[in-house]
């Protein structure tokens, strides 16, 4: 069991090694956590969507901004969209699991606000509906996905692909890259 223990502990390892030798994906984090910035800067919100644990790591790294990281700071406005139960019930329910979020979006984003959206497959159909809303409106959509980046590769304004397949190797990958853009916003902010 302890071989084991090192090997998942390893593979976790080798994927974070990738981000650090893939400048292309390192500059694309700088870029993303340079346009958070700015959004926040401009009175403008970041919206996370995400499904199972990929709606968690969504909901830990909204509460990143909202809450405070490493400062004790003013809260920037961020929230996890699928947090309003008696919403996601109802539009599931009344319309469609796909569009539960699209509507949120629709409802709450403007013009400059960011959507950031996390799918390990990048295939998502209530992100992908999520990010065509986000378009439509004029928001700056992020996508973290896994390594092909799925349908969304091609849709979302910046791509944030880890380097695997296996999804809780990318989940973890997403959480480290929420943070150091989490961080780094509230240093430049405060």
């Amino acid at each position: 069991m302890q071989q084991k223990i090192k090997d998942v502990l390893q593979a976790s390892i080798e994927v974070k090694h990738k981000i650090l030798s893939d400048e292309a994906l390192l500059g694309r984090i700088q870029a993303v956590t340079e346009l958070i910035t700015n959004a926040f800067r401009n009175g403008n919100k970041v919206l996370f969507c995400g499904n199972g644990g990929s709606a968690a790591d969504a909901q830990h790294l909204a509460a990143e901004f909202s809450g405070r990281f490493y400062t004790d700071r003013n809260p920037l406005p961020s929230e996890a969209l699928h947090c309003n139960t008696s919403y996601m019930t109802a539009v599931a329910n009344d319309y469609s699991f796909d569009v539960v979020y699209s509507r949120m979006v629709k409802g709450m984003g403007r013009k400059g606000d960011v959507l950031v959206g996390l799918t390990t497959s990048g295939n998502s159909v209530n992100i992908i509906k999520a990010v065509e809303q986000a378009k439509e409106l004029g928001m700056i959509s992020v996508c973290l996905t896994g390594e092909t980046g799925g349908k969304l590769k091609d849709m979302c304004d910046h791509l944030l692909n880890v380097p695997s397949k296996d999804t809780p190797r990318i989940q973890e990958s997403h959480i480290t890259i929420g943070h150091i853009i989490c961080e780094l916003v509230e240093k430049e902010l405060f």
